[in-house]
């Protein structure tokens, strides 16, 4: 290990103090990131100084820290506080151009929701108690959150005035009062139908409740709660090992939309996403669908 490292280091100590104000703490913290360092270049036995390391040599030391069993998440925090390190260098001149600009974060994952099969969300509905009066509402709820992939609250909220069965399309208010049109397939018009011809007009509905579409015994429009609890009891009803929600519903049509090579910007306006990236988080396809996709779109391929 080359000597300079030492000197940098206690440099590097000092302005973390004096100019950052950091607390001994957080000191500690940085300078812990900059032995890893020193202790990946011992491993390798290589004698460079902290001023001749390049992009390469850190990408190699990622690697290693990534080897160790070291999370995501904490290799995100390591690779801030080399940054840290090589933007004190700049400052002090002894580097012209920063090393560590192109080096990359590893991904933090983000938990994919369970995605159910088509067949399970069928015995979902399958297991609706139909003998009961909300067994239409509970059928045609199922089969709006999964054929129009709604958030729960824009179930709840969802208006009758809003519902344009001849055109075959729905009005709905997502996040942020953002409106958009959402086709509707036959089957949920069926199941709406069935529901409203059945059941709601036969319900006495509470003062300023006439226009939501789903509604309680009392008449009143549901709560969130409401729709987690029906979802709830069916999966334990069928035995599904899955923790779903709601939310695996929208989850699972945004998916089977893209397996089945649906448009990533119309699965975005579908699902009311601000931006692309977010649909992305949906589409954790198999690499054979993506594979498929490719071969079969690709000109040269043609």
């Amino acid at each position: 290990m080359h000597s300079s490292w030492i000197k940098y280091k206690k440099d590097y100590s000092s302005y973390l103090k004096i100019e950052k104000a950091l607390s001994p703490n957080s000191v500690e913290a940085y300078l812990r990131d900059v032995d890893k360092l020193m202790q990946f270049l011992e491993h390798i036995d290589s004698d460079l100084k902290p001023t001749e390391i390049t992009l390469k040599d850190l990408q190699k030391f990622i690697r290693w820290v990534s080897e160790m069993g070291i999370a995501a998440r904490s290799q995100a925090r390591i690779i801030s506080g080399i940054r840290n390190f090589f933007y004190f260098l700049i400052l002090e001149d002894e580097i012209t151009s920063d090393p560590t600009e192109l080096l990359e974060l590893p991904k933090i994952g983000k938990k994919l929701p369970e995605v159910l099969s088509i067949e399970e969300i069928d015995n979902l509905k399958n297991a609706i108690n139909m003998s009961k009066n909300e067994g239409h509402r509970n059928r045609a709820i199922i089969e709006t959150l999964y054929s129009c992939g709604l958030r729960v609250s824009e179930l709840i909220n969802l208006k009758i005035t809003n519902i344009y069965e001849d055109e075959g399309f729905m009005r709905v208010i997502g996040k942020g009062n953002k409106e958009r049109l959402v086709p509707l397939s036959p089957s949920v018009l069926k199941e709406m139908q069935l529901y409203r011809d059945l059941v709601r007009v036969h319900q006495d509905i509470k003062t300023g409740h006439e226009d939501y579409l789903f509604l309680n015994r009392r008449g009143a429009q549901l709560t969130r709660v409401m729709i987690f609890t029906i979802i709830k009891q069916l999966a334990e009803e069928i035995g599904l090992t899955k923790s779903i929600s709601p939310h695996t519903f929208r989850h699972s049509f945004a998916t089977h939309l893209v397996e089945g090579g649906a448009n990533l910007r119309a699965v975005q306006e579908m699902l009311g996403h601000e931006s692309i990236s977010t649909t992305e988080i949906y589409t954790h396809l198999s690499n054979d669908v993506l594979k498929e996709a490719i071969i079969s779109f690709h000109p040269r391929n043609k």
